[in-house]
């Protein structure tokens, strides 16, 4: 921004807006103005002479970010209208770019002065001193930079800085409205191309539709801000409410730091600041809606910069909170959330409960900033059917509502507003991955029994209701992993003893005479129920407090699912297993629990499962070494590969930087897996893969001629495993294997793939 002055007019007294005048009189005046010229396309040309006059400013200019971040003024009222659509300031240039780039308000009495001053003689601005600029913010990107100027060193007040940043919020949605009119490339309209990590496979066509609670224009005025003041404060009383009432519900599994997390939490929802910003921007002439959503932008903003760790957690938190209260305001309670069917929901992230609020919308495809391929959000979209990619940083500033996107689950990219002739190419893709699928459809009834006779028992891995709709599309022959957690995470207060019983009582109800395998609950790490709060950091949090450990320190909370399971069960068979078991006296430890619980249920005369089996997941190397010891304790095993392999080699599955630097298909981690089977033959163990590596073809042909004759896996993958393994002679297939083993030190990808060609198997 540039000023190169004469000072002049440095001992004049600038003239003040008139008294009540700030961000009330700017809002009426500016909703007037919207209401009337609607189409008008100089309509911005009018927005700054209506700020410039309420404000009693010199000059009032609007700049508007390029697709090249490049910065044009667009409109101005008191610099050279000959400027306008020719100044253009680089990324980061001058004042202006610096509001831009730090995405914050600045103020300065004497702008010449200012080390980031830039002088652009055409706007013939030479005698403007003072300064306020603030950044035009919506979904977390900078569209442009509000400015206001004086011939005078003015000190301009919080009060006025406070007006500008909200009418900078109302201009947000208009020029954004207006885009298509506007040469500043405001809408954005380059095909962008982002590569993430593939959570779910698949291909998908479909619109943008932005998650995060977005207030439409039409509901960002209060026609009275005393009601409207009302209405944001019963909804912050709400909100408290639910927030208090969780915290009280979650008393007996919550201690130490955890429970001073879930305070903080609290603590946000009663911080009086922040109650005082939100009322004082609805005074201001806002509805409740768009208080919260300008307080909202604001955060967002800060958190696009924000590189310690601690105070992004923070400003989640304060998201969090900021997401609830549109949604109290909104009156949602907790119903399906709508979409345009066929759908590609964007996201910056998402939990488990929130995307099965669009179970019924009929989405194309799910994409997010954040999220591991086994975060829970994958979970849901793998049970909802759904191709889905996360870890695409940038993506809720890269893309509009709205837009085109091509989501290719299979490579983990997605095109953004793509050119007509690769959506065309992808359309054929779709068509040819459909008419395979309907091919696939044909095997359901058939058993997967391999050319040589060699039955392999193929089932489900599942944790939602209608995750048990596929047993009968697919043929599995049952549940091998049913994870319990999800009832927790899609609740905002802890589930009662009913509660759970009731839900596990309908799962084994709707397998019918499949057996169902429960995974007792396995919270902590990245998987944080609503009613726990966000749990104090850990350093590495894969290997810290979770699953089982948590289970076994919390034995209230731990005996109250395993008395569900024994209820559910009653008159049947109960068939559980305890996650991540690191010793067999953890084993010891779980067991004894359950013993307890059944000891409990025989005092008070219930009625008891007819049979009950107990397993554990081999998650852990230490575990895998120990299986021998398990015999006479444990009924059966379960391999969970996915944290078998990040903990075998030191690499975490989340993190792109390592998750390459290993692999299942090499020699130590085939033997080490040859060795768990071997062990659970020998202590009569039955041992199943239920790890993501079940459902993989090469990871599968070589779990197969390794001996592994159950596999568990998403229901999508069934069809396609069930074709694989009819197409093996296991005879031929097992000797290749374990020549593989004895082999190098490396990965053995290809050579599995040179035995697929060999053998000319279906993968």
């Amino acid at each position: 921004m540039s000023d190169r002055g004469r000072s002049g007019d440095k001992g004049m007294t600038p003239a003040r807006p008139p008294a009540g005048g700030g961000a009330r009189l700017l809002l009426s005046r500016l909703r007037a103005l919207m209401a009337n010229q609607a189409q008008d396309p100089h309509r911005l040309d009018r927005v700054v002479e209506l700020i410039g006059n309420t404000m009693v400013a010199d000059v009032c200019s609007i700049y508007l970010s390029s697709e090249d971040k490049s910065l044009l003024l667009v409109a101005t009222q008191g610099l050279a209208k000959e400027a306008v659509g020719r100044t253009r300031l680089a990324e980061n240039e001058g004042l202006v770019g610096l509001v831009s780039a730090t995405a914050r308000p600045l103020r300065l009495t004497d702008a010449f002065s200012h080390p980031r001053f830039s002088y652009r003689p055409e706007t013939g601005e030479d005698p403007f001193h003072s300064f306020l600029g603030v950044p035009i913010l919506r979904g977390g990107r900078v569209l442009g930079v509000l400015v206001v100027q004086n011939r005078t060193e003015r000190a301009y007040d919080d009060e006025e800085a406070e007006a500008l940043q909200t009418v900078a919020m109302v201009l947000a949605e208009l020029v954004s409205a207006a885009a298509d009119q506007l040469s500043s490339g405001v809408r954005q309209t380059r095909p962008v191309a982002m590569t993430g990590r593939t959570l779910n496979e698949g291909l998908a066509i479909g619109k943008a539709h932005l998650y995060d609670p977005v207030v439409p224009p039409a509901r960002l005025f209060a026609a009275d801000p005393d009601a409207e003041e009302q209405r944001l404060n019963d909804a912050l009383e709400a909100l408290r409410t639910s927030i208090d009432a969780m915290l009280t519900r979650a008393g007996p599994v919550l201690f130490g730091e955890s429970r001073d997390v879930l305070e903080t939490y609290r603590l946000f929802a009663h911080d009086p600041s922040w109650a005082g910003r939100l009322v004082e921007a609805v005074r201001s002439g806002l509805s409740a809606e768009a208080a919260v959503d300008r307080v909202r932008r604001e955060h967002r903003a800060r958190l696009e910069s924000a590189r310690d760790g601690l105070l992004r957690e923070r400003l989640h938190d304060l998201e969090d909170l900021e997401n609830r209260l549109l949604r109290q305001l909104d009156g949602n309670d907790g119903g399906g959330r709508e979409a345009p069917p066929g759908a590609v929901l964007v996201a910056s992230r998402i939990g488990p409960a929130e995307l099965l609020e669009y179970r019924d919308a009929d989405l194309a495809a799910v994409v997010l900033e954040e999220a591991g391929a086994g975060s829970h959000a994958a979970i849901v979209a793998r049970a909802m059917g759904v191709p889905a990619i996360g870890g695409l940083t940038g993506l809720v500033t890269r893309v509009e509502d709205g837009d085109t996107v091509v989501v290719d689950g299979e490579s983990g990219t997605i095109q953004i507003r793509p050119a007509a002739d690769m959506v065309a190419n992808y359309q054929a893709r779709i068509a040819i991955s459909d008419q395979k699928l309907e091919e696939l459809a044909l095997l359901r009834d058939l058993p997967a029994r391999t050319v040589d006779g060699v039955e392999v028992d193929l089932m489900i891995n599942a944790g939602l209701s209608f995750d048990l709709d596929h047993l009968d599309e697919v043929g599995a022959k049952g549940v091998g992993l049913f994870r319990t957690e999800f009832q927790f995470m899609a609740s905002e207060t802890m589930p009662g003893l009913d509660e759970q019983a009731t839900f596990y009582r309908s799962v084994i109800e709707r397998a019918g005479e499949r057996p169902v395998v429960f995974r007792t609950i396995d919270l902590g790490g990245d998987k944080v129920a609503p009613f726990m709060g966000r749990r104090e950091r850990e350093e590495n949090p894969a290997l810290g407090w979770r699953a089982l450990r948590m289970a076994l320190d919390h034995p209230y909370f731990f005996r109250r699912q395993l008395r569900a399971l024994i209820r559910a069960s009653r008159g049947g068979t109960l068939r559980l297993m305890f996650p991540m078991v690191a010793t067999v006296e953890e084993f010891d430890a779980a067991r004894k629990l359950l013993d307890a619980e059944m000891d409990w249920a025989v005092k008070f005369g219930r009625d008891l499962p007819n049979r009950v089996f107990v397993g554990a997941m081999v998650e852990t190397p230490s575990l895998a070494f120990s299986i021998d010891k398990l015999k006479g304790k444990a009924d059966f095993l379960s391999v969970g590969t996915n944290d078998l392999m990040q903990f075998f080699f030191a690499a975490d599955r989340d993190n792109a930087r390592v998750i390459s630097r290993y692999d299942i298909l090499s020699a130590p981690a085939m033997r080490l897996l040859l060795r768990m089977r071997q062990r659970a033959d020998e202590a009569g163990l039955p041992i199943t893969v239920c790890g993501e590596s079940a459902g993989r073809p090469l990871e599968a042909l070589m779990l197969m001629g390794l001996g592994y004759r159950r596999l568990s896996m998403q229901a999508s993958r069934i069809a396609p495993m069930k074709l694989l393994i009819r197409s093996v002679d296991m005879s031929a297939l097992t000797p290749r294997v374990q020549a593989a083993v004895e082999g190098g030190e490396g990965t053995i990808r290809n050579q599995m793939l040179s035995v697929a060609h060999e053998f000319d198997l279906m993968i």
